[in-house]
């Protein structure tokens, strides 16, 4: 592969790779992802304005945003994980499995940090915004090799021009 092919986006001469599990020809996985990336950004601002403010509303609210960030990282992950399973060209491909264990990680850290102030009263700080943060640098992680999978590789994306 040489430099120039790998900075261009899919072209239609390139293989197509369908998604297994779509409705109207569109995945599922990429419609479900946005909800955990919004959630796992809004709790990193919601712990920044618990330490600029000191109000206790900030911690709740991080609260309930890592608790649906977890809940709609799994589903997204348990999607990706269908894909993955089911489709031997993203199955064979190493940006897939990067982007799977980047997302796990997520998870697991959204999870975490979900746990952790479920059970102690004062996790925000200092453990809190960091498992934040870190999950943010991974929701990073993680979209950019999903961004990847889509654009440099064309998962999921219909090039053929046959719309149904």
């Amino acid at each position: 592969m040489t430099k120039s092919s790998m900075e261009q986006p899919v072209t239609a001469e390139e293989e197509e790779i369908p998604s297994a599990v779509a409705v109207a020809r569109h995945p599922l996985h990429a419609m479900s992802v946005h909800f955990p990336i919004a959630f796992a950004i809004g709790a990193l601002g919601s712990d920044a304005l618990f330490l600029w403010t000191a109000d206790p509303f900030w911690a709740r609210v991080a609260l309930w945003v890592l608790g649906f960030a977890f809940a709609s990282g799994v589903a997204a992950g348990l999607v990706g994980t269908v894909e993955l399973l089911l489709v031997p060209q993203i199955r064979h491909r190493v940006q897939s499995w990067s982007h799977g264990i980047s997302a796990m990680m997520l998870i697991a850290i959204l999870g975490t940090n979900w746990g952790l102030r479920l059970h102690v009263d004062d996790a925000v700080l200092p453990h809190g915004l960091l498992l934040s943060a870190l999950g943010a640098i991974f929701t990073g992680l993680a979209g950019w090799h999903g961004g990847k999978l889509i654009f440099h590789h064309g998962v999921g994306v219909a090039i053929s021009g046959n719309e149904e």
